[in-house]
């Protein structure tokens, strides 16, 4: 098969056309087209790109129907979309990626779902992601492998990888994703689209987070645009002000501040990134230069020893769900049926568990450590990830789990320090990698200064707009 066949594109001449999701409530609003068309030529859209994605896990497409025969008003008001399946939607169920979890209809929606669907977005159905978002790629065993509509041989990253694929061949102008380590920003370079995981406490939490020692997982969308995001993110605002820092508000240009921005391309451990990695960030900086902006090359901010604590903590999830499932997730959560990631990942843990209450006070000595950066900076500027995005496969669940560990250890490096912190970062598509595929540079900003991402965003998008698929 050539290599353009292996590209995979849902834009057509249809209601929906190459808009985002702001350009398609516009439309809705004016009257141009209806709420119904526009979910109708989703559905369309979905229909002929999922066979070959395998992005869908469960199609909610007559919930659709109804729903927008009363749409909610809001800033994407008809508009459609995809939650992940990790969240509650009312009466569809939520299977986790893991063939662990029955297939029992959800009793309500999550806080961060009605919050979702309060912008007025449409739900068509919930996309795919790894077992419980545990890695890096979308390859569950429950569901089959998601692939990546710039190549369909390549990864879409993880773990909100359904949504990206979905988002990224123009099925839906953006999607639910969340992020726990990445999992916002690890898709989004992969697809090419813009990922930003919020500051802790920014949007509705995911249930049962508030149970964590440290909250490491954070709701948000991933979309092609900026606009959308930045949309989606005043019209959440609207439903559920964030307590205890700035409100974002309505970003809709460049900010007109020069920043000071701080680049790094090294791993924790100190070993560099891939090339092809460091060079995008490089040449991102120089275009921030050309910019206004300041920019200096600093060491990596983050040491060995918190990418340690992160990787026990990690494992301590995994540990959760081996064995705390039916408690956490469901009654009739099946551990006996759980991939070897999960149970490994949580036998790691098991065997550095004497190792967490040091690993959890470090963890949360982090936040301020990381903020202090930014008392000689305004913005971090790193890859989004070590290297470019790899072929499926690579962090297959056939791979043995300590060569897979070692190879995630040295692709998802960058992203986790925000979670840890709780502050934002934002994944931008600024390049593609010497295959043709999307590379992701990541910005982070301080605590509560999402606008700041944004503006910037906005600034980048003007001078170097991406493609999309359609294109």
């Amino acid at each position: 098969m050539s290599e353009e066949k292996k590209r995979v594109s849902a834009f057509c001449n249809d209601a929906l056309g190459i808009l985002d999701g702001v350009g398609i409530a516009e439309k809705i609003s004016s009257g141009e087209i209806s709420a119904a068309e526009a979910v109708e030529a989703a559905i369309a859209r979905a229909r002929s790109v999922n066979p070959v994605l395998n992005a869908i896990v469960t199609e909610t497409f007559d919930m659709a129907r109804e729903q927008v025969k009363k749409p909610v008003p809001g800033p994407f008001a008809g508009v459609p979309s995809f939650i992940k399946d990790i969240d509650d939607v009312k009466g569809v169920p939520t299977l986790w990626g893991s063939r662990a979890v029955p297939n029992k209809p959800a009793g309500k929606s999550s806080g961060f779902v009605k919050q979702f669907f309060s912008t007025g977005l449409v739900c068509l159905g919930k996309s795919a992601l790894p077992e419980f978002g545990l890695t890096a790629t979308t390859e569950p065993l429950a569901f089959g492998v998601t692939r990546n509509p710039w190549h369909t041989d390549y990864s879409t990253g993880g773990s909100s990888g359904g949504s990206a694929a979905l988002v990224a061949a123009g099925v839906v102008p953006l999607a639910h994703g969340n992020d726990g380590g990445g999992s916002i920003r690890i898709p989004a370079s992969c697809c090419g689209l813009v990922g930003l995981k919020p500051s802790r406490g920014r949007l509705a939490p995911i249930e049962g987070s508030q149970l964590m020692p440290v909250n490491i997982v954070y709701e948000g969308v991933l979309s092609r645009t900026v606009r959308d995001t930045a949309t989606f993110y005043h019209g959440a605002e609207q439903y559920r002000r964030a307590p205890k820092m700035p409100e974002i508000g309505l970003v809709q240009h460049p900010g007109k501040k020069r920043l000071r921005i701080a680049l790094f391309t090294d791993l924790p451990y100190g070993t560099p990134a891939h090339s092809e990695s460091a060079d995008l960030v490089r040449r991102t900086g120089a275009l921030c230069e050309e910019l206004g902006h300041t920019v200096r090359e600093i060491p990596c901010p983050c040491d060995a020893q918190m990418a340690d604590d992160f990787i026990i903590y990690w494992g301590m999830l995994a540990f959760s769900f081996r064995f705390y499932g039916r408690l956490l997730i469901n009654r009739g959560f099946n551990r006996s049926k759980l991939e070897d990631w999960t149970i490994n990942l949580s036998r790691l843990f098991l065997k550095k568990s004497y190792k967490a209450p040091a690993v959890i006070r470090r963890l949360r000595k982090f936040a301020g450590i990381y903020n202090g950066i930014f008392s000689t900076c305004d913005i971090l500027l790193s890859p989004t990830l070590a290297h470019p995005v790899p072929k499926l496969g690579y962090l297959g669940p056939d791979v043995p789990f300590d060569e897979a560990f070692e190879r995630i250890g040295n692709y998802v490096t960058f992203t986790p320090l925000q979670n840890v912190s709780g502050a934002p970062a934002i994944s931008l598509p600024l390049g593609f990698s010497n295959s043709g595929l999307p590379m992701g540079v990541q910005f982070g900003a301080a605590f509560g200064l999402e606008r700041e991402l944004l503006e910037l965003a906005f600034e980048l998008e003007e001078a170097r707009p991406w493609p999309i698929i359609g294109q």
